[in-house]
């Protein structure tokens, strides 16, 4: 055997690769795996130590020992496949390692993931929509790609605290606008004083500070003061 791969290491077709894709190669055949799976230029290195690992644990590696996966979404994948995950969910080029990164801890998780394994959604988006899902809120309210995941956590945030903040879910507000709205709504405020596009974030935050200490807001609750002037 180590003489067939000293042999083998003479050969043009071995020394195609560069010295780290050799190193790789090198170690499947020590091993004795079947190296013809991943021993081919299309792949880099990192690609192959992937390929590589999955064949130590017996993973049908051929899910993921395609050209079109980068290492880190081959190891996505491959992480699936270690704990029996169904893989063929995100086992797809149109999402990136962190996408299926969010997909993968969905499965493990046990939760309903075809609501957000969808690319129109990036990975933070995800994150938002799949840690709704494990808290049972009804993120119905905000799992739409008109909310950035900065307005998705905020909106969650709102749905964990148990408020009413169906009526200020709109993508005019910005995360900020939405985080004082949510405080306001947590201290039983009456945040339709300044839960509107016309108040910056900052502005909101002084008319709520100034209905939490009981102060007659609308003296200054106008958006022609600034915050600073509040």
């Amino acid at each position: 055997n180590n003489l067939s791969i000293e042999n083998l290491m003479k050969t043009d077709w071995f020394n195609q690769f560069s010295y780290y894709q050799r190193k790789e190669i090198l170690k499947g055949l020590e091993q004795g795996l079947d190296v013809s799976i991943y021993a081919k230029p299309e792949f880099d290195e990192k690609q192959m130590l992937k390929i590589r690992f999955g064949l130590e644990d017996n993973l049908e590696v051929s899910i993921y020992a395609k050209s079109e996966y980068n290492s880190k979404q081959m190891e996505e994948i491959r992480w699936g496949l270690q704990k029996n995950l169904d893989v063929s969910i995100y086992a797809k080029s149109e999402f990136d390692w962190t996408q299926m990164k969010q997909i993968r801890l969905g499965l493990e998780k046990n939760i309903d993931v075809s609501i957000y394994a969808k690319s129109k959604y990036n990975s933070n988006q995800m994150n938002e929509i799949r840690l709704g899902l494990e808290n049972n809120l009804n993120i119905s309210i905000y799992a739409k790609d008109i909310f950035n995941w900065e307005q998705m956590r905020e909106i969650r945030a709102g749905l964990k605290a148990n408020v009413n903040i169906s009526a200020y879910v709109k993508p005019e507000f910005s995360w900020a606008q939405l985080q004082q709205i949510v405080e306001g709504l947590k201290n039983n405020l009456n945040v339709s004083i300044y839960a509107t596009t016309e108040f910056d974030c900052w502005q909101m935050m002084e008319i709520r500070l100034g209905l939490k200490n009981n102060l007659d807001v609308s003296i200054y609750a106008k958006k022609d003061f600034s915050d600073f002037q509040m």
